[in-house]
């Protein structure tokens, strides 16, 4: 399984603003910070702002902040919300299942096995789990220079 980038930026995003949770940050900042496109991102901030999970400031010296404290946004409810589904097989939607095997086939069975297994991995942390604080980021590991880039993975 695998995330969509939707999914990604949302949970880059909510790390990014659980590292310093007394501050605002911009999108443009965020984007910025992880390489990605403005315009995308405005739409994983509104629904995650839409969710409750992060309140934006309006004005001068604006910006977007958590909604709530980081413990008790849960990963299990992000990833929930941001991906379209989680229907690792085909058979897992009777709507679209093709597939001649399925009054036989012991796969779907191991696949929601294993779908069941991800989704309780992901109950069991919430944000606070994954934030790192500020001073903790600087390429010397003493506090100096704080950066706020948190990547998620390696690859975009």
């Amino acid at each position: 399984m695998r995330l969509t980038l939707y999914t990604d930026y949302a949970l880059r995003v909510l790390m990014y603003l659980a590292a310093d949770a007394d501050g605002l940050a911009t999108i443009d900042e965020i984007a910025k910070a992880h390489g990605a496109s403005k315009n995308h991102l405005m739409k994983v901030v509104n629904q995650l702002a839409a969710a409750g999970w992060v309140e934006s400031v309006r004005g001068r010296g604006g910006g977007i902040r958590l909604g709530k404290p980081a413990d008790q946004i849960q990963l299990l409810d992000v990833v929930r919300a941001t991906e379209p589904d989680f229907q690792l097989v085909e058979c897992f939607d009777a709507a679209i299942n093709t597939c001649r095997l399925t009054a036989h086939c012991k796969l779907k069975h191991v696949m929601n096995q294993a779908l069941g297994a991800y989704l309780a991995a992901l109950a069991g942390y919430t944000l606070a789990d994954l934030a790192v604080p500020l001073n903790s980021l600087s390429p010397s590991g003493k506090g100096k220079q704080p950066t706020r880039l948190i990547p998620l993975r390696t690859t975009a």
